[in-house]
């Protein structure tokens, strides 16, 4: 992996817009389940007797809310966890004037944890929810602390912006995505197996010559990148932004 490292830290010292897109396997060094694994999320949502596509979905949502709930908070609604060496080291790198934006599938808000400033979460987040009916706040915390389905104050139903399946991506911060990639002259892409759409297809954006993608497993774009690295992203990324 030496070799690897050494070449990423060129093209980093080289770049001057970096822009880094993120799933899943960013935050599983943290201890959160990706959705895919034998202990992932969908083997969860299984055990509900349902499929991820169906108990995800906004109408399952809106018929079976109080299920939908049940699961939300066993599993996603995670906020005793740390940011990991991956979420430090993009951090330390946006810092250092590189990156200029975070682009994530993630809804747990580690990037935010770790200092990062400039981060687009195209799937929402766990630390946003608001009444249906006349959008008050919720924080996690009140939502953790509510059991069955939580209301408001008004009487309309608490949900957590997070993209639900039959919901569309939030088309402001889909294109501040779109944007950073097309202007950037590095795309790291890490964490993520590419098999999401529409997030999959941002890569798709990108007019650089660096395009580095860096996951355990392979991806259906290794073949179109100008490196890829089948390594662990907290190993790697914190080694390359060493001396930064």
């Amino acid at each position: 992996m030496h070799s690897d490292i050494e070449k990423l830290k060129e093209m980093i010292a080289s770049s001057g817009r970096i822009a880094f897109l993120g799933g899943a396997g960013v935050s599983t060094e943290s201890g959160i389940p990706d959705f895919r694994s034998k202990d992932g999320h969908y083997t969860a949502i299984r055990a509900f007797g349902e499929t991820p596509e169906v108990l995800l979905s906004h109408s399952f949502f809106m018929r079976r809310t109080e299920t939908f709930f049940n699961y939300y908070r066993s599993s996603l609604l995670v906020t005793d966890v740390k940011p990991n060496r991956a979420h430090r080291a993009l951090a330390k790198l946006e810092a250092s004037g590189k990156l200029t934006a975070v682009i994530t599938q993630n809804v747990d808000g580690l990037h935010q944890k770790a200092g990062s400033k400039k981060v687009y979460e195209l799937h929402g987040s766990i630390y946003r929810n608001r009444c249906m009916d006349c959008g008050a706040f919720f924080g996690p915390e009140k939502i953790a602390a509510i059991g069955g389905i939580p209301y408001c104050g008004c009487g309309g139903i608490v949900k957590p912006e997070v993209v639900l399946y039959e919901e569309g991506l939030d088309e402001e911060t889909l294109r501040a995505a779109v944007t950073h990639i097309m202007r950037a002259d590095m795309l790291i892409v890490g964490g993520t197996s590419l098999a999401v759409y529409p997030a999959a297809g941002l890569i798709e954006y990108y007019r650089g010559s660096k395009l580095v993608l860096i996951n355990k497993g392979t991806t259906p774009y290794d073949s179109r990148a100008d490196l890829a690295i089948h390594e662990s992203i907290g190993d790697v990324l914190s080694a390359a932004v060493e001396g930064l």
